[in-house]
């Protein structure tokens, strides 16, 4: 059945940060949304119809579901885990959480609260790591497939510098991650992505393994951490001493390419930043999560002058809130101590139809177009009465966007609808 959803529309059609004509904007607008796609978008007094269902969202906005670029599955129990930095929090918290997934009956409980709060904060697709273990991907593919979403997802491959319970080898890695990609690759909305968990965890022989797995399957994404600490850096290249730098280690082994997702990208040196945007890797930027553990300051304007197009995400569990808005928000304060602005129409266009570009999407989700998956958040500025009380001195779509961004949290988020439906309790229809 048809459905009309009508609300302030807000869609990108470029990035703000290099064209002015960048957005489209309707104050009384409707979207017809029919078997999951979009099927019109315009001005409510065209679309409306007496025979069709609405939905009135007024006045809050309608755009395209939020994206998370990174995030961490086995980490739904490790978010706000005090911790010194990386390699230290990775041993005394994620690395005993991740081992609990290799019983399936708790990936089979987690996956679909992880899901749930996802969608709870306005997300409707991301790019995810599950654990070591085979059945956490599995559970998280499950999940995500009885929501109707769109994620990105694969078991992590790592073969060493880790307790024994989350490490597997490299022929045991290539196996199971062959048998999730004949499974669940183009099945539904779900994509595989090949995922060695950084070079620190992997033998050469694994990031062998996972470049064999890349070279016949080119069409998946390939997912991966790259200079996220010093520390980590320092480590790596002792690990790889041959390597030219950290990005050297997986050009080495075939893993660097337009499908590739680069969490962190923090330290660059100039040669890494010049093969990236050579190759088309994406960048990802990790704001709550690189300032909880101290790890650096993203340089966005460095990488987009380079021609580098980036992501931004939660990286929950090192990031500390499930929310794009929040995510936004200490992106928006990473670039002031960079000297760098970030406007609200650019943040908003990054988390959708950026994102979108970024993993490579952006012919299905990310903007409000005819043919367009359904995947939409509703964003009400008024949500808390700090919110409320801001809003009444509010002038122009940018500083209510820049409310969202710095006040807005899993309460600003009206409504999440992924392929055309409600995924919060269902709205009362007007007729």
């Amino acid at each position: 059945m048809k459905t009309l959803l009508r609300g302030r529309l807000l869609s990108f059609h470029a990035d703000p940060a290099e064209t002015k004509s960048n957005h489209t904007y309707i104050e009384d607008g409707a979207l017809i949304v029919d078997e999951g796609r979009i099927v019109a978008r315009g001005l409510y007094a065209d679309l409306a119809a007496p025979d069709m269902a609405e939905v009135d969202h007024r006045p809050h906005l309608i755009l395209p579901g939020f994206i998370d670029a990174h995030i961490h599955f086995p980490q739904v129990q490790v978010i706000a885990s005090w911790g010194d930095q990386l390699l230290d929090w990775l041993n005394r918290y994620t690395f005993p959480q991740e081992a609990r997934y290799g019983a399936a009956a708790h990936a089979e409980a987690m996956a679909p609260a992880f899901l749930d709060l996802l969608l709870a904060h306005g997300t409707t697709t991301a790019s995810a790591f599950a654990s070591v273990h085979p059945g956490s991907a599995e559970a998280l593919f499950s999940a995500a497939q009885a929501r109707g979403m769109m994620m990105i997802a694969g078991k992590v491959m790592m073969d060493r510098n880790a307790p024994e319970t989350v490490r597997d080898t490299p022929q045991r890695g290539y196996d199971e991650s062959k048998r999730l990609i004949q499974r669940w690759q183009g099945r539904d909305r779900l994509r595989y992505a090949i995922s060695p968990r950084f070079a620190i965890t992997s033998t050469p022989e694994q990031l062998q393994a996972a470049g064999a797995l890349a070279a016949e399957h080119p069409d998946l994404h390939i997912q991966t951490h790259l200079s996220e600490n010093l520390a980590e850096i320092d480590y790596t290249l002792s690990l790889y001493p041959r390597a030219r730098d950290y990005l050297d280690v997986y050009e080495t082994y075939g893993l660097v390419g337009p499908k590739t997702l680069l969490g962190h990208a923090i330290h660059l040196n100039p040669r890494e930043i010049a093969r990236i945007a050579e190759t088309q890797a994406r960048a990802v930027f990790c704001p709550t999560s690189n300032l909880f553990l101290g790890s650096g300051l993203f340089d966005a304007a460095r990488l987009r002058e380079a021609g580098v197009v980036s992501g931004v995400a939660t990286d929950v569990g090192g990031g500390t809130s499930y929310s794009m808005l929040q995510t936004l928000n200490e992106a928006y304060k990473i670039l002031q101590l960079r000297g760098q602005k970030l406007h609200p129409l650019s943040a908003f266009h990054w988390a959708t139809r950026g994102n979108a570009l970024a993993l490579g999407l952006a012919d299905r989700i990310g903007s409000l177009q005819a043919g367009f998956d359904a995947d939409l958040v509703v964003l009400d500025c008024r949500a808390t009465p700090a919110m409320a009380l801001r809003a009444e001195a509010i002038e122009s779509l940018a500083e209510e966007l820049f409310l969202l961004q710095i006040l807005g949290d899993d309460r600003a988020v009206a409504q999440t609808y992924v392929a055309g439906r409600p995924m919060k309790p269902a709205p009362v229809l007007t007729r």
